[in-house]
């Protein structure tokens, strides 16, 4: 089983990376917390690995921080929670978020992320709140983002999410607009507040 890949960052999109690892790429998938803090192409990562095993394929996950690893691991132990949504769950919400939404049965918010109706939400909250007094919330670093291109890739990454493409560009440009251009992960949050609404919410595909 593989639990860590150090190698160099060949191609990055916002729900995968290809890793080179000794000459041999490595496809990873990764949340939009992830993505948002690599680095630049051609440049050196690190990433610890979930390595999931099915009868037909064999796929890898990766995190820059154990504890968003940890808490990955931890939704796919909920019923109905396999790794692509978990992946989404965590590209949806931040650990910092998540992890109040669940103590605090707070299913409206939870719903709020693609692919979760209210019985696997309800799910999330009856199996796993228990197990949260091992995750503690940290205080959020702001995720390191290139000014160029920003806009294209939450677009990207909101596409990845379940969204239409058209829904996801005006939600960038409203976010934009009221909130000014920031970061990723900034302009990915705001956007997915827009989308939130019952408007936005229409648009999902």
């Amino acid at each position: 089983m593989i639990g860590q890949l150090r190698g160099r960052l060949t191609d990055k999109r916002p729900n995968q990376v290809l890793v080179d690892v000794g000459g041999v790429g490595y496809i990873v998938m990764v949340p939009l917390s992830t993505y948002a803090t690599l680095g630049e192409l051609h440049t050196e990562v690190t990433l610890l690995i979930h390595t999931h095993v099915r009868e037909d394929a064999l796929s890898l996950y990766g995190f820059l921080s154990s504890r968003e690893k940890h808490f990955f691991e931890m939704l796919l132990s909920a019923s109905g929670v396999g790794p692509t949504l978990a992946l989404k769950i965590l590209s949806g919400m931040s650990v910092e978020e998540l992890v109040p939404a669940i103590r605090g049965s707070d299913l409206a918010r939870l719903t709020k992320i693609p692919g979760v109706g209210r019985k696997t939400a309800e799910r999330i909250v009856v199996e796993l709140r228990d197990k949260l007094d091992a995750v503690a919330v940290e205080v959020e670093r702001p995720a390191a983002s290139s000014p160029a291109g920003v806009e294209a890739d939450v677009v990207s990454a909101l596409v990845n999410l379940g969204y239409e493409t058209r829904a996801a560009e005006s939600a960038v440009t409203d976010a934009r607009r009221e909130n000014g251009s920031g970061n990723f992960e900034k302009l990915l949050r705001a956007s997915l507040q827009a989308l939130s609404t019952p408007k936005g919410r229409a648009a999902r595909t």
